[in-house]
């Protein structure tokens, strides 16, 4: 269930940021227009339906999520990620995966700061790094985003093809002004990452 602060939101990021700074104070416990959380609308108790499973409600956020990443629905992409959020609170993995969801709708300064949150929660989640250097790149910031490219390479020990990828492309992008390489492509296609079982892998493509 959401609640009426993400309702009322005019822009996803907005909603997002009011969820994690209540979530940060434990303060998401009214949802819904009853403001009563639990609230089942019947008159006779034993009735009401067993409590839901916050964890795998979260999951299913994420899984939707990504299946909606997967076909080019960002915006709603964006909404399963931030319904995951608020059912399971704000982690690493729920922070990239929002953070890939603001990339795709181009919304770079907000995927970056996103991105950077879920690396203050956890420094080595690999996904995080590897989307956050692809922010990176788009903005231009070759330098940096070579920088966390290698990290996230050096953390996953090379098992990753698309960090060893985008680590490529990022490398052959910060010298191409250099040397003038002329068989750089004008647009190297990036790979967003995405947890899936303790594995990296591909969740779309930039």
């Amino acid at each position: 269930m959401w609640c009426n602060i993400l309702v009322e939101g005019a822009k996803p990021y907005v909603r997002f940021k009011s969820v994690a700074f209540c979530l940060s104070l434990g303060l998401v416990s009214a949802c819904g227009p009853t403001g009563g959380l639990g609230h089942s609308g019947l008159s006779n108790p034993q009735n009401a339906p067993p409590a839901a499973d916050g964890r795998r409600d979260a999951q299913d956020g994420l899984e939707v999520g990504h299946r909606l990443m997967a076909a080019g629905e960002y915006e709603l992409a964006l909404k399963a990620y931030l319904r995951a959020a608020s059912e399971q609170g704000i982690n690493a993995d729920v922070l990239s995966a929002i953070g890939s969801a603001d990339l795709k709708l181009e919304r770079l300064g907000q995927a970056e700061q996103v991105l950077r949150r879920a690396l203050e929660i956890e420094p080595n989640f690999v996904p995080a790094l590897n989307n956050l250097g692809v922010v990176l790149m788009e903005q231009g910031k070759y330098g940096e985003a070579k920088l966390i490219f290698q990290q996230a390479f050096a953390l996953d020990s090379g098992e990753t093809d698309s960090i060893r990828e985008n680590l490529r492309l990022a490398i052959a992008r910060l010298e191409a002004p250099v040397y003038g390489d002329p068989e750089q492509p004008e647009e190297p296609v990036f790979q967003l990452l995405r947890q899936d079982e303790g594995e990296s892998v591909v969740l779309t493509e930039l």
